[in-house]
């Protein structure tokens, strides 16, 4: 399938990636990957808001990292800084500033693996790894010669490059 024949189906709510044309559609998320989803917009949320920082937006929303190469993902949550939003369409056209992914048994090798993988190639600054499962926060900044990654447990802080006056603990996401 090519980036046009993706973009010319109907819309729809249902969680779906295009990955070098071959379409995946997975089942819907549990409550449980849900619910930490909306943590993190409203923690980003009342972060970028206030300052006008840029928008957050939340899956399903299409992200066309390369449209030559039919690779269209879905982040779980991501956030274009204002110096960007001209790449916000109807679908975000480029890499978001940071993207981030909660972890689920049926998706963590793909999404610490490929994912991660095509986020740092097209140019993501920052990807969030939310792991449920250890109640942590694993943040890798792409914007170094070799990714870095900072690991946030409990009441240890969630360490972002791309918002440095964030204030969050791992365990506010969790508790």
């Amino acid at each position: 399938m090519t980036t046009a024949d993706y973009f010319g189906t109907e819309e729809t709510n249902r969680r779906r990636e295009l990955t070098h044309g071959i379409l995946r559609e997975p089942p819907a998320p549990f409550f449980t990957h849900q619910d930490l989803v909306l943590r993190v917009a409203r923690l980003l949320c009342d972060h970028v808001d206030p300052r006008g920082l840029g928008r957050v937006g939340i899956a399903p929303i299409d992200v066309v990292l390369d449209a030559d190469a039919a690779l269209v993902l879905q982040p779980d949550v991501l956030f274009v800084s204002t110096e960007r939003l001209s790449i916000i369409r109807d679908q975000v056209w480029g890499a978001p500033d940071l993207v981030v992914e909660i972890l689920s048994l049926g998706t963590e090798r793909y999404d610490r693996g490929d994912k991660l993988g095509w986020y740092r190639q097209y140019g993501v600054r920052e990807c969030w790894i939310v792991d449920p499962r250890a109640q942590g926060v694993e943040v890798v900044d792409f914007t170094g010669v070799l990714p870095e990654r900072r690991a946030a447990y409990g009441v240890d802080a969630v360490q972002s490059t791309v918002f440095p006056a964030l204030q969050a603990t791992a365990f506010a996401l969790f508790a």
